[in-house]
């Protein structure tokens, strides 16, 4: 079946019948060029009721790039701060991945505490902080002092920061 009858019929099947995103959301990577963007449509079907049941499921049973989907999507749902835990979750992941996904626009849910934290890891992890949105407007001074520190105790170990990091510490007064 070409990709583009397999992703209409299934998200019919989605809008019709939600639970059977559980088996369509994991096999859009093989029927989908795209599977991140798939996976959206396929979310996007779900009925606003049940969508934050499915998003915790599917992103707590999924694989990495079915959580990538679920991040990269978030943005994108009619959700308040329903998903907050999910991006507590990638934060504390080691896929960067996920790190740069749960910094995008949805990111605008977490609270400074811990967008400051989840930026930290960026630059530790050597992310690119171009994935993460609203920079500029929510960094801090805090966010600096933690980057600063960070600097310090690379250049006592003789490594430096990655340079939009260094670019970071110059933006803030």
């Amino acid at each position: 079946m070409e990709q583009n009858a397999w992703l209409t019929e299934a998200v019919a099947k989605v809008s019709a019948e939600p639970k059977t995103i559980v088996r369509l959301f994991a096999s859009a990577g093989r029927h989908c060029a795209d599977p991140v963007a798939a996976r959206t449509r396929l979310l996007l079907a779900l009925p606003a009721d049940v969508l934050p049941h499915w998003i915790d499921d599917l992103y707590r049973h999924g694989d990495n790039s079915e959580k990538l989907a679920v991040l990269s999507a978030l943005p994108e749902l009619p959700l308040g701060d329903e998903a907050v835990p999910l991006l507590h979750d990638a934060v504390r992941a080691n896929d960067t991945r996920l790190l740069a996904a749960a910094l995008g626009p949805y990111a605008r849910h977490l609270d400074q505490h811990a967008w400051r934290h989840a930026v930290l890891k960026c630059v530790f992890l050597a992310v690119p902080l171009e994935n993460v949105a609203d920079l500029d407007e929510r960094a801090d001074r805090e966010l600096t002092a933690m980057v600063a520190a960070l600097r310090a105790e690379r250049e006592a170990a003789g490594r430096r920061l990655p340079p939009d990091a260094l670019r970071l510490l110059d933006s803030v007064p």
